[in-house]
């Protein structure tokens, strides 16, 4: 990106407090790195109370499920087109109740447990995957062998023991207990038409 007007700033994976507190307020930030480092970026904007900002995204890679998942395109050109001169659309923005957020992907393996999607029981037993998307309907759950499909608000589960992976990062620890829900607030990304 030439264009003087545009402020570049280069951080580390899964920016911080450190590098995104120094930036703020923006209208917009772009957010060029993995769905772990928008994510990164939506956890700061919501801690700082700064979720009107504006984000867009340019993905590193074309298996991004959270450019999938929100229609951002994949082929870097079209990504900056589309951030620099997109219209932000307030959507859901989907959170953990481990202080976490989910951009993309979540995914817990290898679960025995019980889950509900709201009011719907999504798996009861033993899974190999519990597959949970973050996107404009707020949560969805992937049907697989085992698990019905849904899309909801919140997704609630109770387990034996199991280690959540959000955006391709494992949480650091085992849990007894996960829910993924839509935040009473909306995030701003930068969307096509």
């Amino acid at each position: 990106m030439s264009d003087p007007a545009v402020r570049s700033v280069t951080v580390g994976p899964r920016p911080g407090k450190a590098e995104i507190d120094g930036l703020l307020p923006v209208p917009r930030l772009i957010v060029h790195g993995d769905d772990a480092d928008l994510a990164a970026v939506l956890l700061r904007l919501l801690r700082r109370d700064a979720l009107a900002t504006e984000v867009a995204y340019l993905p590193v890679s074309r298996r991004s499920r959270a450019a999938a998942n929100w229609g951002v395109p994949t082929r870097f050109d079209d990504a900056v087109a589309l951030a620099r001169s997109g219209t932000a659309r307030e959507m859901p923005l989907v959170r953990d109740d481990n202080g976490g957020v989910l951009a993309g992907r979540g995914e817990i393996p290898d679960l025995y447990g019980e889950a509900y999607c709201d009011a719907t029981r999504v798996l009861h037993g033993r899974v190999k995957m519990l597959v949970v998307d973050a996107g404009p309907e707020g949560v969805h759950v992937r049907a697989g062998r085992g698990v019905t499909g849904t899309t909801g608000r919140a997704i609630q589960i109770g387990t034996t023991g199991a280690t959540p992976v959000r955006d391709g990062i494992a949480h650091p620890r085992e849990i007894k207990r996960w829910a993924w829900y839509r935040h009473t607030e909306p995030w701003r990304p930068v969307l096509p038409g």
